[in-house]
């Protein structure tokens, strides 16, 4: 952040506002992803997982073996590793995952989906996919999810190899990887950080 903010000093350029039509998308995006994490962690949690348990147990029940490089798994699912290894570690205490030397590598260490974790995401599956169906893609047409996947896609590739520090900086300011900051950014006067001064808030 602060690099980003030297840098637009040192540019001493105008600042590209957002336009009406950037300010919806914008805060669309942020006000559609919240609600519906919030709404597919609910439902998720009648199933005894978080986002979390589900991201981990997920990335290991597809691969062969059940069992992944603790390192690989962090860049999978875009987490630094120390927060991976907090959250093996609450998973260990719940019997879902068990880490064990890499055969290959004595320095490197493989995190396992044991049976119970196995049992765990299988039962969570089918309900995990019909709520990303009711919180998702029912209300939009074909067209309007493939419009999506694209616009996902696209935005994406411009964050290629900015995932590991993505994640640190999320575990540093006390943030999740995969949330999204910027709910009630503000200039200092009520008015919204992306919005020019001289515009009345959306």
């Amino acid at each position: 952040m602060a690099a980003y903010t030297e840098a637009m000093a040192e540019a001493n350029t105008e600042p590209r506002w957002l336009d009406e039509t950037e300010m919806r998308a914008w805060r669309g995006l942020l006000r559609m992803g919240w609600l519906i994490e919030v709404a597919i962690g609910r439902d998720l949690a009648e199933a005894g997982l978080s986002f979390p348990d589900y991201h981990v147990l997920a990335s290991l029940s597809e691969t062969p073996g059940h069992r992944m490089r603790i390192t690989d798994l962090a860049a999978r699912i875009s987490w630094s590793k120390s927060r991976l290894s907090h959250q093996l570690s609450r998973m260990e205490a719940r019997g879902l995952v068990c880490r064990s030397t890499c055969p290959s590598d004595a320095r490197g260490a493989l995190a396992v989906l044991t049976p119970a974790g196995l049992e765990a995401i299988q039962n969570a599956a089918p309900g995990h996919v019909e709520s990303i169906r009711r919180h998702l893609l029912q209300p939009l047409s074909p067209e309007q999810v493939g419009a999506l996947a694209d616009i996902a896609e696209a935005v994406l590739s411009g964050c290629a190899g900015k995932e590991g520090a993505c994640a640190e900086a999320g575990e540093e300011d006390g943030g999740c990887p995969g949330e999204v900051a910027g709910f009630g950014d503000s200039d200092g006067e009520g008015r919204p950080a992306t919005v020019r001064p001289t515009e009345a808030p959306a």
